[in-house]
C-alpha cells in the first residue's frame, strides 16, 4: 500500500456525510465536527486551549494514517526487538533454537521476503509475525508439534507477511497508540521509547485477524507446504492438536474464540489436502 496523501485523507472525511457528536447524535455533515473543532481554536475564548489540543490530536491521527507501508516495517522491526530484549527469547545454543534454525534455515529469504525466525521460551501455545518478517515461535507449540507440523504453523505465519495481514494489524494498531504523536513530532517514523512500543504491542494483541485472514493464510500454508514437497497432511493434524486445547486453558479458549473453529479448519485442509 503506497503512503496516502494528506489531501485525500481530508477529502475522505469530507464526504463521509455524517459524524457522530459528543452527546451520540449525528450532525447533518461530515465537514461539521473538524470545522467546528479548527474553528473555535482560531477564534480564541475560554474554550481555545481545549479545541487547540483536539486539532491537534486530529493532525496526529492523519499523519497517522499517512504513515507509508516501509515506515510501518520499521515502526514493526523496532517493536520486535523491544519484545525480543523482553521476553525469553531462546540463545543460538539452546535446543529449542537449534530445532527452528534446521527447520527455517531454506527460509529466510521466501517468496521474496527476507524473514528472520526466533524461539520465545514460554509454555504458551503460540506463533506470529510482524509486518517485517520476524516470525516468533513459543517452545509450548513446539512441544506440541512435530517438525512438519510445525512447518505448516510457520508456513501459515509467512501467509500472514505476504498477504500484508500482519502489516494492516501494525497500521491499526499504531493509529490507536500514543506512539504515533512522538514519531510525528519528529515529522515521520521516528525512534519510540520502550514505553510506547511496550503500548504499541498491547494495541496490536487486540488487533485480531479476522477469520478471513486466518483461512486465506492457512490456505498460503497449504501451498507453502505443497510448494516445498513437505507432508500437506501435517496442516490438518496440527489444527486436531490445537482443537484439543479447548477447554484446558482460559488463555488457550481466549485465543481459539478470536480464530476460527479450529476443528472446522482441521476438515477444510484435510479435504484441500486430498484434493486433485
Amino acid at each position: 500500500m503506497k503512503k496516502f496523501s494528506l489531501s485525500a485523507v481530508a477529502l475522505a472525511l469530507l464526504l463521509s456525510g455524517c459524524a457522530t457528536t459528543g452527546d451520540g447524535s449525528k450532525s447533518g455533515s461530515g465537514t461539521s465536527a473538524i470545522s467546528s473543532v479548527l474553528g473555535a481554536a482560531s477564534a480564541g475564548g475560554s474554550s481555545s486551549s481545549s479545541t487547540e489540543n483536539k486539532a491537534g490530536a486530529a493532525l496526529d491521527v492523519f499523519k497517522a494514517v499517512t504513515v507509508s507501508d516501509e515506515e510501518l516495517k520499521t515502526v514493526s522491526l523496532q517493536y520486535r526487538n523491544y519484545e525480543d530484549r523482553t521476553e525469553n527469547a531462546a540463545p543460538a545454543n539452546n535446543k529449542y533454537a537449534q530445532r527452528l534454525a534446521r527447520l527455517t534455515k531454506k527460509h529466510v529469504n521466501e517468496d521474496g521476503m527476507k524473514l528472520n525466525f526466533k524461539v520465545y521460551l514460554s509454555k504458551d501455545v503460540n506463533a506470529n509475525a510482524t509486518a517485517d518478517g520476524s516470525i516468533r515461535v513459543y517452545s509450548g507449540l513446539m512441544d506440541m508439534m512435530n517438525d512438519q507440523e510445525l512447518l505448516g504453523v510457520i508456513g501459515h505465519e509467512i501467509g500472514h507477511v505476504k498477504l500484508q495481514h500482519s502489516l494492516s494489524a501494525m497500521r491499526t494498531a499504531y493509529m490507536a497508540s500514543a506512539g504515533r504523536k512522538a514519531a510525528s513530532a519528529a515529522g515521520g517514523v521516528g525512534r519510540l521509547a520502550d514505553s510506547d512500543l511496550g503500548a504499541l504491542g498491547e494495541k496490536l494483541v487486540n488487533s485480531q485477524f479476522s477469520q478471513s485472514q486466518e483461512t486465506a493464510a492457512d490456505d498460503y500454508g497449504l501451498a507453502f507446504m505443497k510448494k516445498h514437497k513437505y507432508k500437506v497432511q501435517a496442516m490438518e493434524s496440527a489444527f486436531r492438536k490445537i482443537a484439543s486445547l479447548s477447554g484446558k486453558s482460559g488463555g488457550m479458549d481466549a485465543m481459539l474464540s478470536t480464530h476460527p473453529d479450529a476443528g472446522g479448519r482441521a476438515d477444510r485442509m484435510r479435504d484441500l489436502a486430498s484434493a486433485k
